[in-house]
């Protein structure tokens, strides 16, 4: 089934792309003609997860294939608190941690990240010591403008140094939501296949993107055209150019000889709908929680001549299994000295199984739920604090719960609440505890959690602590732009999470 020369991989990760915002998966508006098609011609996948509601910690687990808890991309400051990396973060991707692209590396290929790191921004955590061989991209969110004197401005990198930053001389306009980003994510792609394809290197191509994540953006031609206002134009944008990178691939001859993936790092992120956010569709809340609209993802993999097109799987999967689909790929074997969460998913990929596994939904350093089946077990819910919901940031807008979104950490280990995602996907009818049907489904989670926190070893916590001093004051390359900002002094703190 496997070509003679190894495959060429590209893993397109969305940020806050949620379920609902494809045509391929009900969005109404029917505005991702090319995703779909990108369905048609591949395999859509229902039920795939992230491995948290928030943007690091998803990431590290896919390129770890590990879940953050293990690979270090969690809090141990306050309970189950999510910690996502902003930009005075002190902690990063461990050296310890084998990456997709140190791994890929030793079968020849040549990786290159698009976009958004986010596993930390000091030194030491430069996406090229990990195993990238280009970057174009930033080490954080396009978050800003910021005043340079409080916080430093994002900076964008190429390979080793800072072209500039963000707002400054990436036009970001927050008024209109014009950026020209995504074109210029998507012209680096095509250049970067192009020059592969010429020099018969196999490759990995890592696009992380970030136009759906607040503040939203999209080019000029693309403002506006969307029935789904500011937020639909970027998707528009995005589907366009996921069309380009494939027919790109069709163009080249290499279209049987290139997987390729699209998944998101984690649900669409309510808090900025419905003008800034995306759509969960059925599923309840969104980023930020370990209920289904946190944690499922659109997922679609192609890869002409290879995957019967049309496929629809009901495999449960995870973006921690591109990694080990990935090693798969390219005849590797995963590292047998850690812990890997993720699975290979060639068999179901190529041939139709179906792999009997867990899926782990964790906030912070806590197991908040479980999914075996159709069935899910929730030890714990919580939202948001009633703190912050009564500032009005709310992480499930027009979904209220009654025992199931709560605003103070539930505990329910005893007597966990119960979902059968078949019937009731949006997690509002959970089973009366004293059904047989209960029983059976809660007994057998329960022997998976066991096992779970068995073999349980944390990783050292990278998201605790917090300096100013660390942020991106001084970024390689700043010298030859006149852009180096003088750092304040050092002044480490336990990070706040607020939720």
């Amino acid at each position: 089934l496997r070509p003679a020369a190894a495959t060429n991989i590209i893993l397109l990760l969305m940020d806050d792309m949620g379920w609902g915002d494809l045509g391929a998966f009900g969005e109404p508006s029917k505005e991702t003609p090319n995703l779909d098609q990108m369905a048609a011609e591949g395999m859509l996948f229902l039920d795939f997860y992230t491995a948290s509601p928030l943007c690091s910690p998803s990431r590290a687990a896919l390129l770890t294939g590990r879940l953050p808890v293990r690979n270090g991309f969690y809090t141990t400051n306050g309970h189950a608190r999510n910690a996502y990396t902003p930009q005075d973060v002190v902690g990063g991707i461990p050296d310890s941690e084998l990456l997709l692209p140190e791994l890929l590396k030793k079968a020849g290929y040549t990786n290159k990240i698009i976009g958004k790191w986010h596993l930390g921004h000091r030194a030491q955590f430069h996406p090229l010591k990990h195993g990238f061989d280009e970057w174009f991209g930033s080490p954080n969110c396009h978050f800003g403008p910021y005043d340079n004197r409080e916080r430093p401005n994002i900076p964008v990198y190429r390979d080793w140094e800072m072209v500039g930053r963000y707002y400054e001389d990436f036009k970001i306009d927050l008024k209109t939501g014009e950026a020209n980003l995504t074109q210029l994510y998507l012209q680096e792609a095509l250049d970067f296949i192009s020059k592969q394809q010429a020099s018969q290197q196999p490759f990995f191509l890592y696009w992380a993107i970030d136009a759906t994540h607040a503040p939203v953006y999209a080019s000029k031609q693309f403002l506006g055209t969307s029935q789904r206002g500011l937020y639909g134009d970027a998707v528009r944008e995005i589907d366009d150019s996921v069309g380009k990178i494939l027919k790109h691939l069709q163009q080249l001859g290499i279209s049987e000889n290139t997987f390729v993936f699209f998944t998101s790092d984690n649900g669409a992120a309510l808090i900025s709908a419905p003008k800034q956010g995306g759509s969960n569709g059925p599923f309840l809340c969104g980023k930020q929680t370990t209920f289904e609209g946190g944690m499922r993802e659109p997922a679609i993999a192609w890869w002409p001549g290879h995957i019967p097109a049309g496929g629809v799987s009901h495999q449960l999967g995870n973006v921690m299994d591109l990694f080990s689909t990935s090693l798969s790929l390219a005849g590797l074997q995963p590292p047998s000295d850690r812990q890997i969460d993720g699975i290979d998913l060639l068999p179901v990929i190529l041939q139709g199984k179906l792999i009997d596994r867990p899926i782990f939904y964790y906030r912070g350093n806590e197991l908040m739920a479980v999914r075996a089946g159709l069935y899910k077990a929730h030890y714990w819910t919580w939202s948001n604090s009633w703190e912050e919901h009564s500032k009005g940031i709310d992480f499930c807008p027009g979904q209220s719960v009654a025992g199931v979104t709560t605003h103070t950490q539930e505990e329910h280990t005893h007597l966990p609440l119960l979902f059968h995602l078949g019937r009731d996907p949006g997690e509002k009818y959970p089973l009366s505890f004293a059904s047989e049907e209960y029983q059976q489904a809660v007994e057998r989670i329960s022997g998976l959690v066991q096992q779970h926190k068995d073999t349980l070893v944390p990783g050292q916590p990278q998201l605790n602590v917090c300096d100013q001093a660390v942020m991106n004051w001084s970024p390689p390359g700043c010298e030859k732009l006149g852009k180096c900002l003088k750092a304040p002094e050092s002044d480490p703190k336990k990070c706040s999470w607020p939720h």
